[in-house]
């Protein structure tokens, strides 16, 4: 076999892992966020003021955010169950040392720091939570999309070839979920007041850049004869004509259809796609083509997975619209957020009932089809996800309340309640809030340039590709290629962020 065959039979044929193993890897980005407040909190407790150095910041950044979700779906995964109990024993550590070092004139009874933690307000135009989703989902596929190509990467985590879940087969509908969490339908306070289809023409603009990105990934692999998998999306397809026809096709229906009733079409949308596919031989086209014998002839034919699959993909999308419209209900108190948190885990859990019975009655969770079963399994864990980073950023809102004067980069800062402000009508500002903190942040350097980030990671998978064997690398040479891999790319990221650069123009 060929270098060019070896790397594609390493990537297909596969299974994926158990819900319960994908669950615990997904406590390990929050906790790994809660470790970096609280060690923030702590350095503030000691030294009187944050962490004032970039070089400093950006170390400890990389060290405690992103490294250790290397380690864990490499070397470490055989302990993955494991690691988010070391990892909340050593936040429990920190929190311990830092509740009894505070200052001893701030020391307020337990009892009435509780009281005044449910009592205090939050920035109500910021949600930290969904900044911190859509960056991990970002660092997460980086990661993955180079690492599977290496053994030290189990091959359960990797996309499943028809039925499974793997961690892989997560992070496409994650993309889509955190996506659709911040699309124009979410964000414009004006929707309703403008006409429908006015905003439309405006989407068909800003998705050229996914397209000639889909167009440009399509003829550089072709060109370079690269491995690909082509019972992922087809021959020609790939996940930037994805992305940007899912939003697309949202536009138009949320131009049609009110969005706040974007969770009913995408009910519709998913059972309707999900009966076809039980009834009829559209799953065995998928699954096999035309022929019967994986037949690529013809566009429809050679891309069907691609094309087929943009059908429970939109329902994700649309169902997402939703929770983000829901999110962005102006909740100003930390009794508001802990209601909130409350709907989640609920919605999480009538969520994870829902796919063991779309399971028993239709068939196994398929990311190659995009079943009713997969956009379940989807919206449950991303919103599990979701929950994880809320709870995250009450906790670090909870523990600077301990310490007077603390910030934390992308996390929730406690502003004056609305009867404080002042005559002229403008809005609370954060408490203690300084500028210079959001660039000394990996999380906002990586969230102004999302677009350029997941490029650069596709850019630079391909280059170790083509200059490194990775099916025969040893575990020590895997573990320095990747932390040098996603170093770079956040080190790139950073730099921009400190002088300001954002490259979008569309």
């Amino acid at each position: 076999m060929s270098q060019k065959q070896l790397k594609e039979a390493f990537i297909s044929n596969l299974n994926g892992t158990s819900l319960l193993e994908i669950s615990a890897g997904l406590s390990l980005a929050p906790l790994c966020l809660l470790c970096r407040g609280l060690l923030l909190i702590l350095y503030c407790l000691h030294h009187g003021k944050p962490v004032s150095s970039r070089k400093y910041s950006l170390l400890l950044d990389f060290l405690v955010l992103v490294s250790p979700l290397l380690f864990s779906c490499t070397v470490l995964s055989p302990i993955i169950f494991f690691m988010p109990v070391i990892l909340a024993a050593f936040c429990a550590g920190i929190f311990s040392k830092i509740y009894s070092q505070r200052k001893r004139e701030a020391r307020a009874p337990f009892g009435h720091i509780v009281k005044e933690f449910q009592k205090a307000y939050l920035d109500p135009e910021y949600i930290p939570a969904i900044t911190v989703f859509r960056v991990y989902v970002n660092v997460l596929t980086s990661i993955s999309i180079l690492a599977v190509d290496f053994p030290q990467y189990p091959r359960r985590y990797a996309k499943a070839e028809t039925y499974g879940t793997g961690v892989m087969d997560l992070g496409v509908g994650a993309f889509i979920f955190g996506n659709a969490l911040v699309c124009p339908e979410v964000r414009q306070k004006s929707y309703m007041t403008q006409p429908r289809f006015s905003s439309l023409a405006r989407q068909v603009f800003s998705v050229w850049p996914l397209i000639s990105l889909g167009v440009g990934r399509l003829l550089s692999v072709k060109s370079i004869e690269y491995h690909e998998h082509t019972s992922e999306y087809g021959v020609h397809w790939n996940f930037f004509f994805t992305l940007a026809f899912v939003r697309l096709a949202a536009s138009l229906l949320l131009a049609i259809f009110s969005k706040h009733k974007s969770w009913l079409v995408a009910l519709a949308l998913a059972v309707l796609y999900q009966l076809l596919l039980s009834t009829t031989s559209l799953k065995a086209f998928i699954l096999h083509g035309s022929d019967g014998r994986d037949s690529r002839l013809g566009f429809l034919d050679a891309n069907r997975e691609g094309l087929l699959s943009l059908l429970g993909y939109l329902a994700i999308y649309l169902a997402s619209v939703q929770v983000g419209l829901w999110l962005q209900q102006r909740r100003a108190s930390v009794r508001g957020w802990l209601e909130a948190l409350r709907g989640l885990a609920l919605a999480v859990l009538v969520l994870f009932v829902l796919l063991q019975l779309c399971q028993a009655c239709t068939e196994p969770v398929s990311r190659r089809v995009a079943n009713l079963p997969f956009c379940t399994w989807v919206l449950a864990h991303c919103l599990l996800l979701l929950s994880f980073f809320v709870l995250t950023d009450l906790t670090l809102v909870f523990t600077k309340l301990l310490v007077k004067g603390c910030s934390v980069p992308c996390c929730w800062e406690v502003v004056q309640p609305p009867g404080s402000r002042k005559k002229h009508g403008m809005e609370a500002v954060p408490v203690g809030r300084e500028d210079k903190l959001a660039q000394l942040c990996l999380i906002s350097a990586i969230n102004k340039n999302q677009l350029l980030f997941f490029l650069l990671a596709n850019v630079m998978t391909g280059a170790v590709n083509i200059l490194i064997d990775t099916i025969h690398s040893k575990a020590a040479f895997t573990l320095c290629i990747l932390h040098l891999y996603m170093f770079l790319n956040c080190l790139i990221m950073y730099i921009l962020q400190a002088r300001n650069i954002v490259l979008k123009f569309w």
